[in-house]
């Protein structure tokens, strides 16, 4: 289980702010909001570390986040609110990623990367080159040596862990009285490595009013376009097929015809997928004259359409379908139906929508001859 801490307990001091800098408003929406919000979908919750007087600020601003957020209240250090999320995450929670809530810019594809690093092995920290020389210098500002910037990184956040990892770390440095200036010092303290993944530059921590600027600058360039798409699909109902709807199978006597599983809800939401980009269509992607789609399972084709959304710097923000068929009575599928798709979109289960509807025993799906599906979603495209 994937839980991230956001540290919310700054000030703002160097903002010039009169606030917390993460509760200021960026183009409509707090800066923590956003910051939690980059989260959604790749998560199994937030705990959210906050000073105690902005503990109801912290409530609404993540208010509707489509994932649990527990808020604790944090220390007099960074390194104590950190240890204070660790202590809320959930019992069975096995991975961590800890991530400064005035980093209200990072990317999905940054987020990705640290976790692959931690479960490949077991730490992973999001970083860039060096561009700017480095120099030492004195108390005199003296410049004294310069370092070879090629192998020099700046540390981001996230910073990912094992849950075992990083509490050994904090537990180790609070036996030494040690205070590092992030969680991967005391991981390095200890012996362990340190893996470093790519960051983004965009990925600023909101410090000064410079910042500011900065940040609504990069939204300017890169604000997600929405996209809505919309599938309709249909398959004839014939007696010696499977009846497979979303991943499941459903017990009947008939089952639908076609090349692959003949999946018709999953076709309709792919459908409106490849729709909502302008990608053309499952016939397109997917022909029923190759014969390595013969029989194939939908779940795996759908898994091929969201990563060709994502390939195009694009994901489903929310999908609903609508399954028209006279029998049988899907209502006990459905949840497990839900679960398929939003596994394999990423998506937190209240962002997907799946019911089931007759015709009255109208029409070619009402004399059973077939079912149709309807499919519409929201596509968002950085």
């Amino acid at each position: 289980m994937w839980y991230v801490i956001v540290l919310g307990g700054g000030s703002g001091a160097r903002m010039g702010a009169d606030c917390n800098k993460v509760l200021l408003d960026l183009r409509g929406q707090p800066v923590i909001a956003r910051s939690v919000k980059a989260f959604e979908g790749l998560v199994d919750g937030v705990v959210l570390v906050s000073r105690a007087e902005d503990i109801s600020a912290m409530e609404a601003a993540t208010r509707g986040i489509g994932m649990p957020v527990t808020i604790v209240q944090g220390g007099d250090t960074r390194q104590s609110s950190v240890w204070n999320g660790l202590c809320a995450l959930p019992e069975d929670c096995t991975h961590v990623l800890i991530h400064d809530g005035a980093r209200c810019l990072v990317d999905e594809g940054t987020i990705r990367r640290c976790m692959q690093s931690v479960e490949a092995c077991g730490t992973g920290v999001a970083a860039v080159p060096v561009i700017d020389t480095i120099k030492q210098v004195n108390t005199a500002e003296q410049a004294v040596s310069t370092f070879d910037r090629a192998s020099l990184r700046a540390v981001q956040t996230p910073q990912g862990f094992t849950v075992e990892i990083i509490r050994k770390a904090h537990l180790a440095a609070q036996a030494a009285g040690f205070l590092g200036t992030d969680d991967a010092s005391l991981v390095e303290r200890m012996g362990h490595a340190v893996h470093l993944t790519l960051g983004d530059r965009r990925n600023i921590k909101l410090t000064t009013p410079e910042d500011m600027v900065m940040a609504e600058a990069f939204l300017d360039s890169s604000y997600p376009a929405l996209r809505i798409g919309q599938g309709y699909d249909v398959h004839r109902l014939v007696e010696g097929r499977e009846l497979i709807l979303c991943g499941v199978k459903v017990p009947h006597i008939l089952g639908l015809l076609g090349h692959s599983d003949a999946d018709v809800a999953l076709h309709a939401l792919m459908d409106a997928m490849l729709g909502a980009m302008a990608l053309g269509d499952i016939g397109k992607h997917f022909p029923d004259t190759d014969e390595k789609y013969r029989g194939i399972s939908s779940m795996t084709l759908l898994r091929h359409v969201t990563e060709l959304l994502h390939a195009h710097h694009a994901r489903v923000t929310n999908c609903d379908v609508t399954i028209v068929a006279q029998r049988p009575k899907l209502l006990p599928y459905i949840p497990l139906m839900r679960e398929n798709v939003a596994a394999v979109l990423g998506l937190p289960l209240e962002r997907v929508n799946i019911k089931a509807t007759t015709t009255e025993r109208l029409a070619f799906e009402g004399r059973e001859e077939g079912i149709s599906a309807q499919a519409v979603c929201m596509v968002e495209q950085h």
